[in-house]
């Protein structure tokens, strides 16, 4: 029984490493097809758009999360359900704007930079830039704009790493006329 669970455990971690490394080797290869560091954060940001989009219909399907009230509430779900469920971690939640409509993520172990160290002539590489463009796209196809950025960066030499989230507007539904 206890070998059972044991092996769980260790295809999880074996599962988690693999993408470690696999987002590693992306992330080489766009640093080398692209010139700057400017380009490579734009195209790791358009790529988790992407990935964004498609992955919310994943998420709702698979945690049973009804729509969200407010922006907190949808900062509860980001750090406590979809963090936990895709990478394993649950940031902290922080920084709060006094109006309510931006906060901070922050995780203390970002499970994308094990193994990681950016060489010095990538300083302005946002590494794990691929996330801030999954929190926008999965947050657009729900009917929120959103700007998510970092703030903060281990690989950098920050002690955790934060992403900033900030609500821009609530996207109303353009249905054609006489549909409902």
């Amino acid at each position: 029984m206890s070998r059972q669970a044991n092996r769980g455990t260790e295809s999880k971690k074996m599962s988690s490493e693999l993408f470690t490394l696999t987002y590693g080797a992306l992330v080489t290869q766009l640093c080398k097809d692209y010139e700057n560091d400017e380009d490579v954060n734009k195209q790791l940001d358009r790529m988790g758009y992407n990935i964004g989009v498609r992955l919310i219909e994943d998420f709702l399907a698979r945690s049973n999360v009804g729509r969200c009230h407010d922006f907190r509430e949808t900062a509860d779900v980001i750090a406590k359900v979809a963090f936990k469920m895709y990478l394993g971690v649950t940031p902290s939640i922080t920084n709060w704007s006094p109006a309510g409509d931006e906060f901070s993520l922050t995780l203390e172990n970002n499970p994308l930079v094990d193994f990681v160290e950016l060489p010095d002539n990538h300083s302005s590489l946002i590494y794990s830039n691929l996330l801030c463009g999954v929190l926008r796209g999965a947050l657009e196809m729900v009917q929120m704009a959103v700007e998510a950025k970092f703030v903060q960066d281990t690989l950098k030499g920050d002690g955790v790493t934060e992403i900033r989230m900030r609500f821009i507007r609530r996207i109303e539904d353009n249905l054609p006329a006489g549909e409902e």
